[in-house]
C-alpha cells in the first residue's frame, strides 16, 4: 500500500505507517522562543481564528482547538502524540500570533534552602 504512494522505506513503519520526523513539523526549529513548563496551562483566545493564518500547520490548528479550555502543555503533547519539545515550538508560534496564552505556574512561596536539603539527604543515607 505505501509502496504505491511512492514513499521510501526509510519513512515507513510497518505498525505506525508513515513516520514524520519532529523537526519537519517545526520547520527545523528545536527550541521555542520561550520555555514553557510542562504544567503551564495553555488557553486559546476566545476570538482565535487560526484559519486566517495560512502558514499554520494542521498541528497548530489542533493545538488551538485543544486549548479551548485550559490545558497543560504535557496534556497537549499527549493529545497530539508529539514530543513536548515540538509542542513547545508550536506553542511559541501560536503565542507570537496571539492565538493562545500560556500561564506559567507560580513559584512556590517557600523553597527549602540547601541546608535543609543536605540534612534530609544525610538522614536518608543514615537509614
Amino acid at each position: 500500500m505505501w509502496a504505491e504512494s511512492g514513499m521510501s522505506d526509510e519513512w515507513l513503519d510497518d505498525d505506525a505507517g508513515p513516520v514524520v520526523r519532529p523537526y519537519t513539523v517545526t520547520g527545523g526549529r528545536v527550541r521555542a522562543a520561550s520555555g514553557f513548563d510542562l504544567v503551564a496551562y495553555v488557553l486559546a483566545d476566545r476570538d482565535a481564528q487560526p484559519a486566517v493564518h495560512l502558514d499554520l500547520h494542521p498541528e497548530h490548528r489542533q493545538l488551538v482547538a485543544l486549548a479551548a479550555r485550559p490545558v497543560p502543555v504535557a496534556e497537549l503533547a499527549t493529545g497530539l502524540d508529539l514530543a513536548v519539545g515540538v509542542v513547545r515550538v508550536l506553542l511559541g508560534d501560536l503565542v507570537d500570533r496571539g492565538l493562545v496564552t500560556v500561564h506559567q505556574p507560580s513559584a512556590g512561596p517557600y523553597l527549602p534552602n540547601n541546608d535543609i536539603l543536605k540534612a534530609v539527604v544525610s538522614g536518608l543515607r543514615a537509614l
